[in-house]
């Protein structure tokens, strides 16, 4: 089993494409709104435009009751200190609010408006400013990364394709015992991309080029140092230019150290030397630089849904070519059934994007295209419960009450040394 994120020491993820199933909209209105919960922050704003398809439940008072009570089970089953959720489906309604505290020790409440570190959801902007290289014609997808990066093992097979789809065959560096005891002994040290690097390539590689499936941050670093080499700007540089502002995503940002806006959450991890719970919200993010080192908040993941799932911006202008974006949404079966993974972007049961954990936090950005609805959760704890990353536990069963038959039903996989 698989997780799409970026824990440390642990593997990561998956996704493949499933059937669009119809499920029957539930009776009553097309809208209601949410009803009050204690302790609930709400957000509210009018529904969008019909959607073609009908596959998610009308938010009538039962069905917004049934959230309520279903976020508040997970969130006490699997000790989840705050979470903010955000569930649009164009022209039947929406569900935005969030529970519990953000600071556990000022018990400041959890807002929607709160910044949040996103993990491996920056894998979604580090591919998409590959793609746009591509459509440049600067670079190709079938390139072998030897070419733009030296001493990578077996660089001169590897494709930037294979490293965008999960399928290069390196070792994932944040699986090293050494990075390990480098990150936890000084969570707030700076880590460049090449010291990355050298935590993975020391280790054998695990399969030829191609042959299989495996999550791995270490593709990513990879892909980062390409989009540098190719442009002569920075990463962040890059991204900021590029896809953050054509796209009108003012919240979202490609931090250079510790800086966190505020307002933003407390994070909560057990990802530590000691195995104690500690407060994140300080560490350093650049220990997954391009595969998970952004941040961003409710409003920009909504509109980066979308986006990336169907390539389209809401004016209609595209950030890739249609021919690029069909590229990144083939996702070949990965171990995971119903689940695939394209080129740095997943598909659940239908449900397209990315989750990400970085410790301390997690969070989903999924979208389903056959009823235009998106789902976005975030929180501040990337503590598993039973095996299973909490983001994963709110998706599952949210998915559960409003498209049952397309359930965002990822799997963890046991930590891995």
């Amino acid at each position: 089993m698989m997780h799409a994120c970026t824990r440390l020491r642990r593997g990561a993820v998956t996704a493949t494409a499933a059937g669009m199933l119809i499920v029957p909209l539930a009776g009553g209105t097309a809208f209601a709104a949410p009803t009050s919960v204690p302790g609930a922050v709400t957000a509210t704003s009018p529904p969008g435009p019909s959607p073609s398809g009908s596959d998610v439940r009308t938010l009538t008072p039962d069905v917004t009751r049934q959230l309520d009570e279903t976020v508040q089970r997970v969130m006490r089953e699997a000790h989840v200190p705050g979470v903010t959720v955000g569930l649009w489906t164009p022209g039947q309604g929406q569900y935005v609010k969030s529970f519990g505290v953000a600071d556990k020790i000022g018990a400041g409440k959890m807002t929607p408006d709160l910044y949040m570190r996103i993990g491996s959801e920056t894998k979604t902007f580090t591919v998409t400013a590959l793609l746009e290289l591509v459509d440049q014609g600067k670079v190709s997808l079938d390139d072998p990364i030897g070419k733009y990066v030296d001493d990578v093992p077996n660089g001169d097979t590897i494709t930037l394709r294979q490293l965008a789809g999960m399928r290069s065959g390196l070792f994932n560096y944040s699986q090293d015992d050494g990075f390990f005891k480098a990150l936890t002994s000084d969570p707030q040290r700076t880590f460049t991309p090449q010291q990355l690097l050298g935590y993975a390539f020391k280790h054998p590689v695990l399969f030829p080029p191609g042959q299989k499936f495996s999550y791995c941050n270490t593709n990513l670093i990879l892909l980062g140092l390409v989009v540098e080499k190719v442009s002569g700007q920075s990463l962040a540089d890059y991204i900021h230019n590029n896809v953050l502002e054509p796209a009108g995503l003012n919240h979202t940002l490609f931090p250079a150290g510790t800086e966190f806006p505020q307002p933003h959450a407390q994070g909560y991890t057990d990802q530590t030397a000691n195995g104690q719970i500690a407060d994140t919200a300080d560490w350093n993010p650049s220990w997954a630089w391009a595969a998970g080192a952004m941040i961003s908040n409710l409003d920009d993941l909504r509109a980066w849904a979308r986006t990336v799932a169907t390539g389209t911006l809401p004016d209609g202008r595209t950030l890739i070519s249609p021919a690029t974006q069909k590229e990144r949404l083939t996702t070949p079966p990965t171990p995971i059934p119903g689940a695939g993974y394209g080129l740095g972007i997943f598909n659940v049961q239908g449900w397209i994007g990315h989750n990400g954990s970085l410790p301390g936090y997690e969070s989903l950005t999924i979208h389903l295209p056959s009823a235009q609805a998106t789902l976005v959760v975030l929180l501040n704890t990337d503590i598993n419960y039973k095996g299973t990353e909490p983001s994963t536990l709110f998706g599952d069963a949210i998915t559960k009450i409003v498209t049952p038959q397309h359930v965002f039903n990822l799997p963890a996989e046991p930590a891995a040394r």
